[in-house]
C-alpha cells in the first residue's frame, strides 16, 4: 500500500429526523482495497454520497491528493478521478456498450460523433482490463455480469484513482466474481485506491486489506484483514455475537399436515415437472446454482408466470387439501400465499408511498369505508409491525426508498404479515442486507414458523440454506434432483445434487 490518497474526517450529516452521519472517519491509500462495512442504516452509502457529490456535508473535511476539496456533484467527483460503481447499474439497454461508456462526452469529428473512435477507446480499455466484450454490442444483449465490467470500463475511462464498488458482487455468478476479483487485484496493483462495499464476510478476508467498520451513522474502527476474524468483524458491526451453526435437526413435528402439494409443475425450460410438499410450520429450502429453475418454479407457483401442466394443492380451512387453479397473483394470495421477490425494489415495494402505505397494499380493501381509507387503523397496524420487526424508520410516514435494504425488507415482510398469508415465499431473502438484519430475518422467519405459518425459502447462499432449513430441495436446469432433510444435510451432499444434471 502506497500513500494515503483520500482522508474524510469527521464528517456529519443530517436529514430530517436522521443523523445519518455523526462525525465519521475513513481513509483509502494508494494500491489498496479498503472495504467499507456496517449493518443497512449504518451509513454507508451515505457517507459515499457525501464524498461523491450527490450529498453535501454539513460539518468534517474531505482531502484527497493533499487538498482540502468538496464535490458539489457526481461530475466534478468523476473529473477529478473519484468514481462510483452502482449496485443498480445505470447502463442504458437500447445503447451499445460504447455508447453507454462514453455517453455525455462522446469523442467529437467536426460536429459529429466519431463512433470509430469511440469503439477503439472502449476496446483499448477492455484490453487493459482483460476483459473480452465487443464495444459495438448491445447492452441489454450482455449478461449482469458483463455489464458490470462496462461500468468498471466507464469508471476507468474517467482516469479514475479511487474506485467504489457498492455491493458489487450481489448478482454475479461464481464464474462472474473471480472476474471481478482479477480486475480489482490488477486495479490495486496499478496503484488505484478502491473502496468495496459488501456484505458477504468471505469475500471481504479474500478482497480486501482493511476494514473500517460504521454502527448507526458512526464511526466504530479500522482493522487490517489479515489480522482479524469474521467473528472480530460482525462484533463490530453489530455490538453483539451473531452464531451462524447450522440447524442439526428438523423443528417439524413429525404428524405436522402438507398445506402445499405441487405435482408436475410445468412452466417452460426452468420449470420441468417439479413435484414437492410443504408442511404446516415448516421452513423449507430451496437450493442450486443460478439458473437452477428456483425463483421460476415460484414464480409459477405463484401464478406471477404461466405454467403449462401440473397441479397445485392447498390446505382449506376444513384441513383437506383441495386442488387449486392459480392464473394470477391474485389467485395466489386468495388462497394464503405470499410472495416476497428477489427484486424488492421492483416487485416487493412501491418506494415512492409510504412505510405505512406499502404494508397495506395487499389488504386495503379492510382499511376502506366505503370511498375513505381508514388511516388511524392502518397507522396502528403498520406501527405495530415496526416495532414487531424492529424496522428503522423515523416515521411510519416515511418514504420507502429513503430506508436502506434490510428496512425495506421488513416493509414487504409486513405487507404479508397484514396479509395473514399462511404459506410465505422469501426468494434471496436477505440478498444486500447484512449480517445484523440478516439475523433478524432470521429469527423472524423462525418465529413465524413456530406460529405455524410454512415458509419456502430460496436461497442461494449455503450457509443460509444450512442454518435455516428444516428440508431441502435442489434444483439443477429446472428439475428437482434431491429432496433432503437437514440432518443428513452438508455443503457437499447439495452441490453433488446441484451439479448433477450438469455434464
Amino acid at each position: 500500500m502506497g500513500e494515503v490518497i483520500l482522508t474524510m474526517k469527521d464528517i456529519d450529516k443530517s436529514f430530517p429526523g436522521v443523523h445519518a452521519l455523526d462525525h465519521v472517519n475513513f481513509e483509502v491509500k494508494r494500491g489498496e482495497v479498503h472495504a467499507l462495512m456496517g449493518e443497512n442504516g449504518a451509513g454507508k452509502s451515505t457517507l459515499m454520497k457525501v464524498l461523491t457529490g450527490i450529498y453535501q456535508k454539513d460539518s468534517g473535511t474531505i482531502t484527497y491528493k493533499g487538498k482540502e476539496t468538496e464535490f458539489h456533484n457526481t461530475r466534478e467527483a468523476q473529473d477529478a478521478g473519484v468514481v462510483i460503481v452502482h449496485q443498480e447499474l445505470n447502463m442504458i439497454g437500447d445503447l451499445t456498450v460504447a455508447q453507454n461508456i462514453f455517453i455525455g462526452r462522446e469523442p467529437k469529428k467536426g460536429i459529429r460523433v466519431d463512433d470509430k473512435k469511440m469503439i477503439e477507446d472502449s476496446k483499448k480499455l477492455f484490453q487493459d482490463l482483460n476483459i473480452e466484450i465487443d464495444p459495438r454490442e448491445k447492452m441489454s444483449n450482455l449478461t449482469v455480469g458483463k455489464q458490470q465490467m462496462c461500468e468498471i470500463a466507464k469508471a476507468i475511462s474517467h482516469k479514475a484513482e479511487v474506485i467504489i464498488f457498492d455491493e458489487p458482487s450481489a448478482a454475479l455468478t461464481e464464474k462472474e466474481i473471480a472476474d471481478l476479483f482479477e480486475i480489482i487485484k490488477d486495479l490495486r496493483k496499478k496503484g488505484l485506491g478502491i473502496v468495496y462495499i459488501s456484505h458477504r464476510m468471505d469475500e471481504i478476508k479474500v478482497i480486501t486489506d482493511r476494514v473500517t467498520v460504521m454502527r448507526d451513522g458512526g464511526y466504530v474502527g479500522t482493522l487490517i484483514t489479515a489480522e482479524s476474524s469474521k467473528e472480530d468483524i460482525i462484533n463490530m458491526m453489530v455490538g453483539r455475537v451473531i452464531y451462524e451453526d447450522p440447524k442439526e435437526h428438523s423443528m417439524v413435528a413429525p404428524d405436522a399436515p402438507v398445506v402445499l402439494k405441487v405435482e408436475h409443475l410445468n412452466a417452460g425450460k426452468m420449470v420441468q415437472d417439479v413435484s414437492f410438499e410443504l408442511h404446516k410450520g415448516e421452513i423449507l429450502g430451496f437450493s442450486g446454482l443460478m439458473g437452477a429453475g428456483r425463483t421460476e418454479t415460484a414464480r409459477a407457483l405463484f401464478g406471477a408466470d404461466p405454467k403449462q401442466s401440473g397441479t397445485i394443492s392447498i390446505m382449506d380451512k376444513s384441513g383437506q387439501l383441495r386442488e387449486v387453479t392459480i392464473n394470477s397473483p391474485q389467485d395466489a394470495v386468495k388462497y394464503g400465499i405470499g410472495y416476497l421477490s428477489e427484486d424488492r425494489r421492483r416487485y416487493g415495494v412501491v418506494v415512492q408511498k409510504s412505510v405505512t402505505e406499502n404494508t397495506t397494499l395487499a389488504t386495503m380493501e379492510e382499511f376502506c369505508n366505503g370511498l375513505f381509507i381508514n388511516k388511524s387503523k392502518e397507522k396502528k397496524v403498520t406501527e405495530k409491525y415496526v416495532k414487531e420487526l424492529a424496522t428503522k424508520t423515523p416515521t411510519t410516514d416515511q418514504l420507502v426508498v429513503n430506508l436502506s435494504g434490510g428496512n425495506q425488507q421488513k416493509v414487504v415482510i409486513a405487507k404479508w404479515l397484514t396479509r395473514d398469508s399462511e404459506i410465505l415465499i422469501f426468494d434471496e431473502p436477505t440478498r444486500g442486507i447484512d449480517v445484523g438484519a440478516k439475523n433478524e430475518i432470521y429469527k423472524l422467519m423462525s418465529k413465524l414458523a413456530a406460529e405455524g405459518k410454512s415458509i419456502i425459502m430460496i436461497s442461494s447462499e449455503m450457509t443460509e440454506i444450512l442454518r435455516m432449513s428444516d428440508r431441502i430441495i435442489i434444483m439443477c436446469e429446472g428439475k428437482v434432483t434431491g429432496n433432503i432433510d437437514i440432518s443428513e444435510a452438508t455443503q457437499e451432499r447439495i452441490m453433488d445434487k446441484a451439479t448433477r444434471n450438469i455434464e
